[in-house]
């Protein structure tokens, strides 16, 4: 009996079991990829890329509008914050009030220092600024920006736009004209033009003395030459038009070429 129970005893890896293998069972009834799942399939990454690409161009258009209503928001709660406290005292609580008075308020500084009285005010104040250690140095990179900005000319610290060839021959630089030096020599004396090329928006840049004749003065504002360099000279025209000519030893270059 025991050489019957071990003559039929056969190991489990060996059944056949209808002549198939257990684990085939399971991969033979795995149904084939059939052409309706492969265009579904298709049409879902189709539809994916899609839905992506518009999310993306919502963000791209909505971002610039998100920032600016952000910044202008911030900008009114900063100003209406120096007024409103005053007039809730008072027993006022109207929003946009305490802005609408500090906008008042720069105006008639700005009456109030043009006049002798409030420009000598205004110098003996700057002054006991320009005394201070630490804080003259603040008060003096702020009023050079200021100053870029001014519609007072005469006091500008900007005077011109210019356009100088750097850092080699082929490639130009954007800057600015703040003042003009003579370089006096044996034979001849040499007009030079100081140069502001900003290299991190406008508070850091470098100097070039540059010749007057070596300048390319394009028909641009003061002002649009800021936003330019602001923007990373994404509101540059595509078009610049030089106001004069500059003639070289050898050859006369055509400034109207530069776009």
């Amino acid at each position: 009996m025991a050489e019957d129970k071990e003559s039929t005893s056969v190991p489990l890896s060996q059944v056949d079991n209808g002549g198939q293998d257990l684990e085939d069972p399971v991969k033979s009834k795995s149904p084939p990829s059939s052409p309706n799942s492969s265009t579904r399939k298709a049409c879902y990454y189709v539809l994916q890329s899609w839905v992506s690409k518009k999310f993306m161009t919502g963000c791209v258009v909505l971002f610039p509008v998100a920032v600016s209503f952000f910044v202008t928001w911030w900008f009114i709660q900063f100003v209406d914050g120096f007024f409103s406290p005053l007039y809730k005292r008072l027993g006022v609580d109207i929003f946009g009030l305490g802005f609408i008075t500090s906008l008042l308020f720069v105006f008639f500084v700005g009456i109030f220092v043009s006049s002798w009285l409030g420009a000598t005010l205004f110098w003996l104040g700057e002054w006991f600024i320009q005394r201070m250690p630490f804080v003259r140095h603040l008060y003096s990179a702020s009023k050079q920006i200021s100053s870029a900005i001014s519609p007072d000319q005469n006091t500008t610290a900007f005077k011109e736009v210019a356009i100088i060839r750097h850092p080699r021959i082929g490639e130009y630089a954007f800057g600015f004209i703040t003042s003009t030096v003579t370089l006096q020599r044996e034979s001849e004396d040499e007009e030079l033009c100081s140069v502001f090329v900003p290299t991190n928006h406008l508070y850091i840049g470098d100097i070039f003395l540059v010749s007057s004749k070596d300048i390319i003065r394009p028909n641009l504002s003061i002002r649009e030459g800021i936003e330019i360099i602001v923007s990373g000279g994404m509101t540059m025209p595509q078009i610049i038009t030089p106001l004069e000519r500059v003639d070289r030893q050898a050859e006369t270059i055509a400034l109207n070429r530069l776009k």
